[in-house]
């Protein structure tokens, strides 16, 4: 299937492939951001990818539509699906506590026990997706069938930071508390959105996420170290360097194409596939 190309007000395009969660969309997507910062493109301001779309801003003063249309069209129908290796983070989690609190119901609707679940989760290599909705939120991919359960009926008015949940055939660890109708099962001490922090974002999309089972005083005693500043996820494998992005045509700092994670994605559209 051939990407379109949709306009977003006039400075964005929304670059779109297939409508359905898969790595091989995801690498288009991926593939297509890297092509895109190597080309070195005069008022290119930022590139955010998602599922399967890549929004591209751009300053209309330096370049205007159907001069960037025509580069990304170029671009994007190569159908290329090489991209920059990503990195590998394990990630601390306890399943338990007041964040593991659809535990249960996850599994009795599943035919599994509690243990089983915790399991299967914890063995599984998830694939980030995207980084988005909210600062931090990082949708994983991957999970094992064994685990596919609806959202909630109704959403909680307020899940706490890094709740590790499950919706449908998607993973997502939380960034900072807000609502959610996720199912909870567990939760890491881990902060994927720190702003105080040199790089306030550290899992990028591309990357992969395994899990270490922790209990509760691992927990306790990594929250501390969390609450000083420092990152306890560990970095299993690097990833290929980040190209530069291109230059912002405003004079201010571009943000890379893949520390743009304050953005809101909803404006790239991902499937539902828990409905």
């Amino acid at each position: 299937m051939k990407p379109t190309l949709k306009p977003i007000a006039d400075s964005a395009i929304l670059v779109e492939f297939e409508n359905r969660i898969a790595e091989d969309v995801n690498d288009r997507v991926l593939a297509l951001l890297a092509a895109l910062e190597a080309a070195g493109i005069d008022g290119l301001i930022e590139a955010v990818p998602a599922y399967r779309t890549l929004l591209v801003y751009y300053d209309p003063l330096t370049i205007d539509h159907e001069a960037i249309a025509s580069k990304l069209k170029k671009l994007a129908q190569s159908g290329s699906t090489e991209r920059p290796k990503g990195k590998r983070w394990r990630v601390p989690v306890w399943y338990g506590g007041p964040a593991a609190k659809d535990l249960s119901a996850v599994a009795k609707r599943n035919g599994l026990s509690e243990d089983e679940v915790i399991e299967i989760h914890s063995r599984t290599l998830y694939r980030v997706y995207l980084v988005g909705f909210a600062p931090g939120w990082t949708f994983l991919g991957g999970l094992d069938k064994r685990l596919h359960t609806p959202r909630l009926d109704s959403p909680r008015a307020e899940v706490p930071a890094g709740a590790i949940s499950i919706a449908g055939q998607q993973g997502l660890i939380c960034g900072p508390a807000m609502p959610s109708g996720w199912n909870l099962i567990g939760q890491t001490p881990e902060r994927t959105w720190a702003p105080e922090r040199e790089e306030p974002f550290f899992i990028e999309p591309g990357d992969e996420v395994e899990i270490r089972r922790i209990d509760e005083e691992e927990f306790k005693a990594l929250q501390k170290r969390v609450d000083v500043g420092e990152r306890v996820s560990e970095l299993c494998r690097s990833g290929a360097s980040p190209r530069p992005n291109a230059e912002s045509p405003r004079g201010a700092a571009p943000t890379s194409s893949r520390k743009g994670q304050t953005d809101f994605v909803g404006a790239a559209p991902s499937p539902r596939p828990e409905r």
